[in-house]
């Protein structure tokens, strides 16, 4: 095997051939990591502006301390880093249908594996996001609880899937279903490789307020270029005033 790049582990899942791997970008002399589900990309560790601004946008619309947070999707853990990285976060569980994927972070086989798995305010919990948001609970450790915000990047966009079973999570039901599971005043925030997508815009707009498609832009140095991806945002209303609420600190 070349010394540009190495395979550091495989797996058989039900959605497919998951593998890590780790080359020598050679346009920008990076060692980056790479985590792909047969021929499609899940994460670069050379592309993660984006995945970051997803934590801090949904973050930042939030007021007080004693927060707690879930993301749907592992990956290499850069969303998950950058919602540790705000102090007021004081629980964060992160949902990812691949279980060797935690595995390797648990093994400390990528670069954030270490960071997050010694972060008390942590968990990684083996579960199939869509399914939870829909059966009504996201944290198996406190059935019924709600979050201050949830954060997605998993899927493409809300369009591109990586799996069929997840379109329903798109919907109008879905969503709905989506947003008992997050406090009033809290936030739902979703990462696209896509263009803003006005007819996801307006099933947002149904369901949150104050919904927002944030274009991030980020240098592309492979292809010598700026590159985009959306992050979706919308605040959940107080169920019987209809006002929007910021949490109150504790």
């Amino acid at each position: 095997m070349s010394a540009r790049f190495e395979e550091l582990a495989w797996a058989a899942t039900p959605l497919g051939e998951v593998s890590l791997r780790r080359r020598r970008e050679p346009v920008t002399g990076r060692e980056v990591h790479e985590v792909k589900l047969g021929e499609e990309f899940l994460m670069s560790s050379l592309f993660t502006v984006a995945e970051e601004e997803l934590a801090r946008l949904a973050l930042a619309r939030l007021t007080g301390t004693d927060l707690s947070v879930v993301v749907g999707g592992l990956g290499l853990g850069y969303t998950a880093r950058a919602v540790l990285e705000d102090p007021r976060v004081r629980d964060l569980v992160v949902v990812d249908a691949l279980e060797p994927v935690i595995a390797w972070h648990q093994q400390h086989l990528v670069p954030l594996g270490q960071e997050l798995t010694t972060d008390g305010r942590c968990r990684l919990v083996h579960g199939d996001f869509f399914a939870m948001a829909a059966g009504g609970g996201l944290d198996p450790d406190h059935p019924g609880a709600l979050a201050d915000a949830v954060v997605v990047d998993i899927d493409h966009s809300p369009r591109h899937l990586l799996a069929d079973g997840s379109a329903p999570f798109y919907r109008l039901t879905g969503t709905q279903a989506l947003a008992r599971l997050i406090r009033p005043g809290g936030v739902y925030a979703l990462w696209s490789n896509d263009p803003p997508d006005e007819s996801y815009l307006e099933i947002l707009r149904a369901v949150f307020t104050d919904v927002a498609a944030e274009v991030v832009a980020f240098p592309n140095p492979l292809q010598d270029r700026t590159a985009t991806n959306t992050v979706y945002l919308g605040t959940v209303t107080d169920r019987e005033t209809g006002s929007t609420l910021s949490r109150s600190p504790t």
